[in-house]
């Protein structure tokens, strides 16, 4: 047995699984877009040579922060270098020149989901690219009752991915053995 193929039983084990006999679809890992700042995430504000109008903000349930002279400004969804032009943008009349920082100090936005027949369902951060096992992991595990083929990821628009436990555990093939989550996918375990 090799030790990739070792590796993957040992997981398997820990997770509890053995599935039935359905393929499971490769799912190709998100593609490396910029970050987009989210809800909740903590983002340092910095003027040059003005710390009066530099700040550390959380962004707010509703997607905004606060700065002083500027308000109220939509952050979620913008990148944080959109963000630095819309902030010196809104600072204009007040500073000459303005030069705008913005750096996401904690990422605390991207989620996935994980729910139904699992040790602890919930949300957990993403922290980095993270597959379906790595997430069924955080949830602790498979509970007694799981039907470990028939799992679903739900991605935000609403598209289902079939997911088979024993397709990710014990297959050769490792382009088709990671299912790869994005932020605000729902792993669901029936």
């Amino acid at each position: 047995m090799g030790v990739k193929r070792a590796w993957r039983w040992a997981l398997g084990a820990v997770l509890l699984g053995v599935g039935c006999g359905h393929q499971t679809k490769h799912v190709a890992a998100p593609t490396d877009e910029p970050y987009r700042v989210g809800r909740e995430d903590v983002l340092d504000v910095s003027v040059w040579r003005d710390p009066d109008l530099s700040r550390t903000v959380p962004v707010r349930p509703d997607g905004f922060i606060s700065l002083p002279m500027v308000g109220e400004v939509k952050a979620e969804g913008k990148t944080p270098k959109e963000l630095e032009g819309e902030i010196r943008d809104a600072l204009r009349p007040f500073v000459q020149q303005p030069k705008v920082t913005v750096i996401v100090r904690e990422v605390n936005a991207p989620r996935v989901f994980v729910t139904g027949e699992v040790a602890h369902p919930g949300a957990y951060p993403m922290r980095g690219r993270v597959n379906v096992l790595q997430a069924i992991a955080l949830a602790g595990g498979f509970s007694d009752f799981a039907d470990q083929g028939s799992i679903m990821v739900i991605r935000r628009d609403g598209k289902g991915i079939p997911v088979n436990y024993a397709d990710l555990v014990t297959d050769d093939d490792e382009d088709r053995t990671s299912v790869w989550l994005m932020p605000g996918d729902t792993v669901v375990v029936p």
